[in-house]
């Protein structure tokens, strides 16, 4: 297994949110070492394709969909979809080596759409 944990911001952009509380993140941390987050529900982000638990003990479910965390969601998916672009404009100076499916999995913008 792999796991990708957020150690840094949440509820906003640098300068406007806080940082992740260091026991959520131990909490994350603890439940993915101990297989606790083997057997639970995922939900899956639509942009990046991260499947992200539902729920994990010691962390408010809240916390695990960024989207949701933010004052406004129309202002996360902006500063999503930046970010996907700037994901896929940095990518395309790799993408020559990368097969198919490596280049499928890039990340989708998505346009004034409810997720």
């Amino acid at each position: 297994s792999c796991w990708l944990i957020n150690t840094g911001w949440i509820a906003g952009g640098y300068g406007e949110s806080s940082r992740i509380r260091i026991k959520w993140t131990r909490a994350l941390l603890n439940a993915a070492l101990s297989g606790a987050l083997d057997d639970v529900v995922y939900v899956t982000d639509e942009r990046f394709g991260f499947k992200i638990p539902a729920a994990c003990d010691g962390v408010p479910s809240e916390i695990l969909q960024p989207r949701s965390t933010w004052p406004s969601t129309e202002r996360y998916d902006n500063v999503a979809n930046v970010l996907v672009q700037m994901f896929n404009e940095n990518f395309e100076n790799f993408a020559e080596g990368c097969n198919e499916e490596v280049k499928a999995a890039a990340p989708r913008v998505y346009e004034n759409q409810s997720l």
